[in-house]
């Protein structure tokens, strides 16, 4: 059987006027993620993770923020695409862990339904996803408000 690790990282400013998505959750919040897509931060984190893992690039490579087509675009389809990607190659996905870092708003209690919303849409059991939530203890962009960060690890195999 072989085994194969993959890591992703994303980034998005927080700006008034867009809806939070998180894990392919609404989050109530004054503020909202700014993208080209619907600046889903941990799908793109997990998104990318999936990629790497296959060795098939990044996010950007497959659904680049210059075309049009993925403007506004729903990141809980683009994962599911980049998985039946991933699956094409033969792999399969043995788990995801991941974090997201965020000063506000508290998304402990949001955590259950994201991670019930990501295994759904990649048909795993809710026991292979974990998502984290962190702050930044008010230190950089993240802790100033000025932004969230989410960070993905997803173990790959091939089935024997």
């Amino acid at each position: 059987m072989q085994f194969r690790i993959g890591e992703g990282w994303d980034v998005h400013a927080l700006v008034p006027g867009r809806k939070l998505i998180i894990g392919g959750i609404e989050i109530p919040h004054s503020m909202g993620l700014l993208g080209h897509s619907d600046a889903d931060v941990l799908l793109h984190a997990i998104t990318d993770a999936l990629l790497g893992g296959a060795a098939l690039g990044d996010i950007g490579r497959h659904f680049p923020d210059t075309d049009p087509e993925f403007k506004g675009a729903d990141s809980l389809k683009l994962l599911v695409e980049a998985a039946r990607r991933v699956r094409a190659t033969g792999l399969e996905i043995g788990n995801i862990d991941s974090t997201v870092i965020a000063q506000a708003p508290k998304l402990a209690p949001h955590i259950g339904a994201m991670c019930a919303c990501i295994a759904q849409a990649l048909g795993l059991a809710l026991d292979q996803v974990n998502v984290k939530a962190k702050t930044a203890e008010k230190l950089g962009p993240v802790g100033q408000l000025q932004a969230m960060e989410a960070r993905a690890a997803v173990l790959l195999f091939r089935p024997a």
